[in-house]
């Protein structure tokens, strides 16, 4: 972070000294062990003149400059990079004050209580709320699944998430249970055959192992086929339907194949309420771009290990950005890098050559044209080719550009290469709050979202090329 020391005497020149941007301050007193002021702004000289200058007109508003003595900032480019930035502040400063980090801190009951967590010192004061997964109890005997907001790293692969409330959550796992006989109940299972039962054993919703109403590995496979469901975002299901219904067409059984298809339906439908941002937590991994913090850089994060890596920038000069307002997408669809490439003397003597003839042909034209009544018809497209070849090649200068191909799939590749190295494990409360950023901005509606995101394939490879036409977007928008 870039920092300045301010002098409460005299204001404006210290403030002049910054920039006129997006950015997260911190504003430190005189005494080391005072808390700083935290904030993120979307123009930091303007927000600070309002704290730190003293204004007869707004004597009620807060003023901050009698106590101020440095001041520190992070030009960001975007929201989500400033909140991101907020977060590593506030964990940096508050989060070393946690009890337990270190022997020589006072016990716990002894601390104030917004002292007490690193969690509510930095989730708390940014309001950031644990998202909600599906955790899938493979660890029971009996298997079942249940919504939580704290899920185990130790069974990160059995949790499926995040999704946008826990409430959406709650309805994703109540109509997947709908498809399957899985359990609901939450008991600690002895399996007895005078066990009462429930209700939804009487409807034929559950294999009923409560009372042996079926055998351990029946029950196991029913399991198994919830978990391969909820990993795949019921695409594992409608594998199997689709290929029953195509069986069942073929062998002209068409009353079973409407069945099927109706099943098929039905978890289209369930399958429609899970993003495709719910996959199993130890498989989370995406690319965010947003604007960056300079006008000719797209900032790329990472998503992986549950934790946001970056930004690393991604330079888009040389880049053919589509300008939106001209309604044409060409140029947008295939950004490329121009890169000069100087022509040999051969060459270039022979555009020359091939520019002097078409200048004979032209003029042997316009001889011939003369024989005739020429009144009405305009050269300026003949006299605009002369103006073209000559700026194609003018004399002593080298030829116009070539397009370099592969510059920019190089580029962010060795943005995704750094991103790609482990910064260490994360705490519990830096995954926490990492989760809740990304589900925050990918949860809100589509023209409040600001940035791209990207996921990787089956085999683990990212789409550069999608991800290049995604920074042109961003870049679009930056300009």
């Amino acid at each position: 972070m870039e920092q300045i020391f301010f002098d409460p005497a005299d204001p404006r020149a210290s403030l002049s000294q910054l920039p006129q941007t997006a950015a997260v301050f911190a504003l430190y007193g005189k005494e080391a062990h005072a808390e700083p002021y935290i904030g993120r702004t979307p123009n930091l000289r303007a927000r600070l003149e309002r704290l730190l200058q003293p204004s007869a007109r707004h004597p009620r508003r807060l003023q901050l400059a009698g106590l101020v003595r440095r001041i520190a900032w992070q030009l960001t480019g975007s929201e989500f990079e400033s909140l991101l930035a907020q977060f590593t502040l506030l964990e940096e400063i508050y989060g070393a004050r946690t009890p337990g980090r270190s022997a020589e801190k006072q016990p716990a009951q002894n601390q104030p209580a917004e002292k007490q967590s690193s969690e509510r010192n930095s989730l708390a004061r940014m309001h950031l709320r644990a998202p909600a997964f599906i955790r899938y109890l493979g660890g029971n005997p009996y298997p079942r699944i249940v919504v939580t907001n704290r899920p185990s790293q130790r069974e990160a692969e059995w949790a499926y998430g995040p999704f946008a409330s826990r409430a959406s959550a709650e309805r994703y796992a109540e109509e997947a249970l709908k498809l399957f006989l899985l359990r609901r109940c939450t008991d600690d299972l002895d399996p007895n055959p005078s066990h009462p039962g429930c209700v939804y054993s009487e409807m034929k919703m559950c294999l009923a192992p409560c009372y042996q109403g079926c055998t351990n590995q029946r029950y196991a496979e029913e399991a198994a086929a919830v978990e391969r469901f909820l990993a795949t975002r019921g695409e594992s299901r409608l594998v199997t339907l689709r290929a029953g219904r195509d069986q069942a067409s073929a062998n002209l059984e068409f009353e079973s194949a409407a069945a099927i298809h109706a099943q098929v339906q039905k978890v289209e439908s369930v399958r429609a309420l899970a993003s495709e941002l719910v996959r199993p937590m130890n498989q989370l991994q995406a690319v965010i771009l947003q604007a960056g913090a300079q006008p000719d850089e797209v900032a790329v994060f990472l998503f992986a290990d549950g934790s946001l890596r970056g930004p690393a920038a991604f330079s888009t000069l040389g880049m053919r950005i589509q300008n939106e307002q001209s309604g044409s997408s060409s140029l947008f669809a295939h950004p490329m890098a121009i890169e000069p490439v100087l022509e040999d003397r051969d060459q270039r003597s022979e555009i020359r050559d091939q520019g002097s003839e078409i200048r004979d042909q032209e003029s042997g034209l316009a001889q011939a044209s003369a024989e005739y009544d020429v009144s009405g018809h305009d050269f300026s497209h003949a006299e605009g080719g002369q103006q073209n070849e000559r700026a194609l090649a003018p004399e002593g200068i080298a030829a116009p550009p070539k397009t370099a191909r592969g510059v920019l799939e190089s580029r962010m590749e060795a943005a995704l290469a750094t991103l790609n190295e482990p910064p260490g494990p994360a705490s519990a409360t830096v995954r926490q709050a990492h989760l809740a950023l990304l589900k925050r901005w990918y949860y809100r509606p589509e023209v409040r979202r600001a940035g791209e995101i990207f996921f990787p394939d089956a085999e683990g490879r990212w789409p550069v090329k999608a991800m290049l036409r995604g920074a042109g977007r961003v870049a679009a928008k930056m300009l």
